[in-house]
């Protein structure tokens, strides 16, 4: 969605990198071209007027002046101010002394807020929660059937005691699902209101007397991030209609400019609690202002990509591969197997790759990758007999043919998975010995020549392994100019991490016809 945002502020500020000092002059060219770019993004006029006065008054000061590179100054500042538009900290729910706490959902037509409340029932189930979803929007067609058809995959109970369709009495309904709730031992209750077509005066009375029925302890307007300014303007008459306490963001993975976004914070003043960013119930998360300045700015997004490969990666299989890596055993293709699953689990591979600081400078080249090669590898994987996947070296010729039949590739494509693997293996014994591991300490101290080259400083061994519990081997390459390791600087990563060099040129799209 800040695609063409994050595209004008990175190229303003490369202009500026190439400055040792910033004049009157130069603050105030790429304050109006940040100006511009907001603009452009359709945010608020007001917002914008704030943020740039903010970064010109800030900018002028000593702290840009006596920094030693203005140009990074200017951009942490801009940073630190988008943070700040975007609500600076998160805000999670807020929680009923006494169950069950009460969420009322509201919004337009059409903003996804049925949808909605399937997945932040979802979520709350994940989060240890016992939720409760009442279908109160009765007036448009099939919502109560929507509802639960979305609390059946979530496997969260439904309050719908109306057919809907234009059939019963919505404050009805949210009164008497509290009671419901009480005796079910529910301790949240999500009431799906009906939405609204504009500012409709009857609907928004309805609304009000919803929230007057229940008091709820959290009433959250669910705003279509594609919208743009209707939405904010939308956000403000029910803030003042019916009282708003935080603000949800639906379809934030839409192509449109994302200045709502942007601007529904300043402008109402309530915070955003929530972001979604695709139709399954999983893609929903609480929203973190910070780390979406930083993906606006192209600085990746390290702390999400560590959240998403903690919940794809079990426990389980997290302290196998930790013991064997401690203990010194062979990484076996069967240990690659559970890691790519895992890895798929965590979504497209473009959009995790996206997460990586730098890759904003990439776009056109993520767009080219094509996921069918992880189920390419799989099948190759799955094809081998369990002695093969421990021991590949025992894969001879006819076993090589035997595999590229069964998983309908060719033998060339095994040859690669098998070279890689190889390589693989290499590198977690070279991180084994890095984790100092007794074996590895004996066996570079037997040889006269592994001493000679520790003497000449060549004795650290090479890291280029798994980062985060992300597969070692079989990874596809990356389209041609795809290369993590020239990004500048790995900025964003640890001191003295180098992203592995992989070699990525299975992984673009590209018609059956020319294989």
């Amino acid at each position: 969605m800040f695609d063409t945002l994050s595209d004008r502020l990175s190229g303003i500020f490369s202009k500026l990198r190439g400055k040792g000092r910033l004049t009157d002059a130069d603050i105030d060219a790429t304050a109006r071209e940040i100006r511009l770019a907001l603009l452009e993004a359709d945010v608020a006029l007001p917002v914008v007027k704030s943020f740039i006065a903010t970064v010109k008054e800030r900018a002028r000061g000593a702290e840009v002046s006596q920094a030693l590179n203005p140009a990074q100054q200017v951009i942490k500042i801009v940073h630190e101010e988008l943070i700040a538009v975007l609500g600076g900290e998160s805000r999670r729910l807020q929680f009923a002394k006494q169950p069950p706490t009460v969420i009322m959902l509201a919004g337009l037509q059409g903003s996804g807020k049925t949808t909605l409340a399937g997945k932040l029932a979802n979520w709350l189930k994940g989060q240890g929660h016992q939720p409760l979803l009442v279908a109160a929007d009765l007036q448009r067609p099939n919502a109560v059937n929507q509802l639960q058809v979305l609390g059946d995959r979530a496997g969260v109970e439904v309050f719908a005691p109306e057919p809907g369709n234009g059939v019963g009495d919505p404050v009805q309904v949210a009164k008497a699902s509290i009671e419901h709730a009480r005796r079910a031992a529910r301790d949240i209750v999500i009431v799906d209101t009906a939405g609204r077509l504009g500012i409709d005066a009857e609907m928004m009375a309805q609304a009000a007397a919803i929230r007057d029925a229940i008091d709820p302890d959290e009433v959250i307007f669910v705003i279509d991030a594609m919208v743009g300014q209707d939405a904010v303007r939308t956000a403000e008459a029910f803030r003042d209609g019916v009282g708003i306490t935080g603000v949800v963001l639906s379809k934030l993975d839409g192509d449109a400019r994302g200045g709502a976004a942007l601007s529904v914070r300043h402008v109402t003043g309530q915070p955003i609690l929530f972001a979604s960013t695709g139709e399954k119930l999983a893609d929903f998360d609480i929203f973190h202002p910070d780390r979406m300045a930083s993906r606006i700015l192209g600085m990746g997004d390290v702390l999400t990509l560590i959240e998403q490969a903690e919940q794809a990666f079990d426990a389980e299989q997290k302290e196998k591969m930790t013991a064997k890596l401690l203990g010194g055993e062979q990484f076996t293709l069967e240990d690659f197997l559970d890691q790519l699953i895992a890895v798929r689990r965590m979504g497209p591979i473009a959009n995790v790759l996206a997460m990586m600081p730098g890759m904003g400078q990439m776009k056109e080249q993520l767009a080219e990758l094509d996921d069918k090669h992880f189920d390419k590898v799989t099948a190759i994987i799955r094809s081998m007999t369990p002695a093969e996947r421990v021991n590949p070296k025992i894969i001879n010729g006819s076993r090589r043919a035997r595999i590229a039949n069964g998983s309908g590739v060719t033998v060339m494509d095994v040859n690669q998975l098998l070279n890689r693997f190889a390589e693989a293996q290499k590198m977690m014994k070279q991180m084994g010995g890095m984790m100092g591991l007794p074996g590895a300490r004996r066996k570079a101290t037997k040889s006269p020549k592994n001493k000679r080259k520790g003497g000449k400083g060549g004795g650290r061994p090479r890291v280029g392994g798994p980062a985060g519990g992300f597969p070692a081997a079989g990874m596809p390459q990356l389209p041609p100019g795809l290369d993590p390791t020239a990004l500048a600087g790995n900025q964003g990563l640890p001191p003295g991490f180098k992203l592995p060099k992989l070699d990525f040129s299975k992984l673009t799209k590209r018609d059956d016809r020319d294989r």
